[in-house]
């Protein structure tokens, strides 16, 4: 599926994805959401383009970055390097000179060199030629970047603890060997990941079995998206008890099985605690050589215990009782 910050497709309608402070916010709050104040700095120079680097030869370069080509200067925020053209030995380009904070302010021998500017994951490069004579003109670059901040529930609005969610953002373009170009993994919810303006594919894991969802989210220019997917999963407590809401019978070993007979999960303990995708299963207890096992149907948000009943036929009647009601 695809989610745009106007159309919300298949996401929650009134989380998908708003420009920063519901309108037109400045550009330059933009990047504020994550990144504290801190004044540029030079914090290194090996002037190794044109020669040797002598008072009366150093000319003052100005570098400035916009979110979009219409926005204002950014304060803070930015990552700026400079680069000699000609490779080192290592086959890299040298890097002379770093800058953290906003608009940045080099002092460079005349020469040539390469300006990049990172805001995040994105990232814009330039070649700078700095003359012998004359004024040097202002460097502006435009990132046309904009932000995901990413989150989900499961079913129709059950929130999901942070701690068991996770996002990977890929490259919307497919390779030739079917794999996408990895953007940032391990992303957390609620957290700002500023991105170069286009479309990126979202992995969204709840848990660590088999609740997966995927989405195609675009990132505007000076805009932050938001966007909340919805799972088709729940969480659930396994017990294996001796009477409906008995205590959980101890050294018990699981398996779940999809009702083609695939495992999907397997554990030890009294009550061990999953999260299953949308659909049937198989839950198999092995207890003192003895093996139980019981159906169920997983619905999405609906967090429950599965109790699997020492008495077998008692597992049949529940499971047929459930399917009724379904």
């Amino acid at each position: 599926m695809r989610i745009h910050p106007v159309a919300a497709m298949s996401l929650i309608a009134a989380s998908l994805a708003a420009p920063l402070a519901q309108a037109q916010d400045s550009l330059e709050s933009f990047s504020q959401v994550t990144t504290p104040l801190k004044g540029s700095k030079l914090t290194s120079f090996n002037p190794i383009v044109t020669g040797e680097a002598m008072p009366e030869n150093l000319r003052d370069v100005t570098c400035e970055a916009l979110l979009t080509k219409d926005g204002q200067p950014m304060e803070h925020g930015l990552t700026w390097r400079v680069f000699s053209p000609i490779p080192g030995a290592d086959g890299k380009l040298p890097l002379l000179a770093t800058s953290e904070g906003g608009t940045a302010a080099f002092q460079l021998v005349p020469g040539e060199y390469f300006v990049n500017v990172a805001f995040g994951r994105a990232g814009a490069t330039k070649k700078l030629v700095v003359p012998d004579e004359g004024a040097v003109d202002k460097q502006t670059m435009v990132l046309d970047a904009g932000g995901i901040m990413l989150n989900a529930v499961s079913g129709p609005d059950v929130r999901i603890p942070p701690k068991e969610l996770s996002f990977t953002v890929y490259a919307a373009e497919v390779r030739e060997d079917g794999e996408r170009n990895l953007v940032m993994d391990d992303v957390k919810p609620n957290t700002v990941v500023r991105l170069n303006a286009g479309t990126y594919h979202v992995v969204s894991d709840y848990g660590t079995v088999n609740a997966v969802i995927r989405a195609d989210i675009q990132v505007e220019a000076g805009k932050l998206t938001r966007a909340t997917i919805q799972h088709r999963a729940a969480k659930l407590t396994l017990k294996l008890v001796s009477e409906p809401g008995g205590e959980a019978i101890a050294d018990t070993a699981w398996s779940i099985l999809t009702s083609s007979g695939d495992t999907v999960s397997e554990s030890v303990g009294a009550f061990p605690t999953l999260v299953l995708a949308e659909g049937s299963y198989i839950a198999v207890a092995r207890n003192k050589n003895k093996i139980y096992q019981r159906d169920f149907q997983v619905q999405a948000g609906m967090n429950t215990d599965v109790e699997v009943l020492l008495d077998e036929k008692a597992n049949d009647q529940k499971a047929a009782a459930e399917d009724v009601v379904d």
